[in-house]
């Protein structure tokens, strides 16, 4: 493969357009090969998977070089051709456009996920410089440091404040505006962070709690309202510990856009005939509210609650942009990516463990409330 891309890079780009796009559709051809064609009864179909037996074992040798490889291939490629022609009897196909299809997401979740957690646990085990294996030292050097404990608690001051804040704002604001005049407007401006990258919105905010002198011109916005009202400028991300709960503010100014936007779809699909019902029974509308909407929109209300938890654990941007840790506002995943540029990979791979651990929950319980509600539907 080294080879073909060598010898690629050294044509003309008229040329390497025609050769990149032929082995794209020759990729698409295998997999339609796999998906449309070896299913197929018939004689034909029959010489076109012994062709295949035969021409896939050459093109591994021809690409590694390797007579060892392409033996392993053929024989794999040969079980694998007779288990499923077996199997597929029960339904022409099935098994083989089950395996086109899900070889990809598996393969790719293999790759991406199972062998790099592995592998994560594995360098937790070790020293800074992955050679000596030290056990859980690197976990209690993390849980017994006055920073580490500071980092954790952080990220759970984060995990508490920020979904219940984005979520109970979004969803008073989407059903307070549900149904009026500049319904749609109303809806965009309140979405448009969401649009903002978070390193971008973290230095928009940056400059907002920017603070000067007293008898200097302010240039930050919140700042330049505080001494309007007649009051000192506020060293905003230097005051401990309320500098956390003002980065906070910054996630969740973006992060109320997309629970409106679920929610405000979620109220909408609540049966006017129990809002109706209620309203006959004498209930006022916050009554109506809590009874009734929350009620209808609880699967929708987890959903957002545990996505927005999950994004609020791993957060990074904002802490790295605006702060960079400093003054006791570090989470655990911005204290990973400071431990690996200090050397530290044993400790690094530590805190994505603990990070691991932290979220797999919200994770599971999340992926179990969507099956529940698509159950229920």
């Amino acid at each position: 493969m080294a080879d073909f891309l060598a010898w690629l890079s050294t044509l003309s780009p008229w040329l390497e357009i025609p050769i990149i796009i032929g082995v794209f559709v020759a990729a698409v051809g295998v997999l339609l090969f796999f998906i449309e064609i070896a299913p197929r009864e018939g004689r034909i179909f029959t010489i076109l998977r012994l062709a295949a037996c035969v021409l896939l074992p050459l093109g591994v040798m021809w690409l590694l070089q390797s007579y060892t490889w392409a033996i392993i291939a053929a024989g794999v490629l040969g079980a694998l051709f007779f288990w499923l022609d077996l199997r597929s009897r029960g339904g022409v196909g099935s098994l083989f456009q089950l395996f086109g299809f899900l070889a990809p997401a598996l393969i790719l979740l293999l790759v991406g996920l199972v062998f790099p957690v592995i592998q994560t646990f594995g360098a937790s085990m070790l020293n800074s410089r992955g050679t000596t294996f030290v056990g859980f030292d690197n976990f209690v050097w993390i849980f017994t440091q006055p920073q580490g404990i500071r980092t954790i608690v952080n990220t759970i001051v984060w995990v508490l404040i920020a979904p219940i804040a984005s979520t109970v704002i979004g969803l008073v604001y989407a059903y307070f505006i549900d149904k009026t005049r500049g319904e749609k407007v109303y809806k965009i401006l309140v979405f448009l962070p969401m649009a903002i990258s978070f390193v971008g919105a973290s230095i928009i905010w940056r400059f907002m709690y920017t603070a000067r002198p007293a008898d200097a011109e302010q240039i930050g916005f919140v700042n330049q309202l505080i001494v309007w009202f007649g009051g000192s400028p506020v060293p905003f991300l230097q005051v401990e510990p309320w500098n956390t709960l003002f980065l906070i503010i910054v996630f969740v100014w973006i992060y109320t856009g997309f629970a409106m936007v679920v929610l405000s779809a979620a109220i909408k699909g609540v049966p006017a005939e129990q809002l109706e019902a209620a309203e006959l029974d004498g209930a006022n509308a916050f009554e109506r509210f809590m009874n009734v909407v929350v009620p209808g929109i609880r699967p929708s209300l987890i959903v957002v609650l545990t996505t927005i938890a999950i994004a609020s654990m791993k957060i990074f941007d904002i802490v790295r942009t605006m702060t960079a840790g400093a003054n006791d506002t570090s989470v655990i995943a911005n204290e990973m990516y400071q431990q690996f540029r200090s050397f530290e990979a044993g400790r690094s791979a530590a805190y994505a463990v603990v990070l691991f651990i932290l979220v797999l929950p919200l994770v599971i319980y999340n992926a179990r409330q969507l099956k529940a509600q698509r159950e229920v539907h």
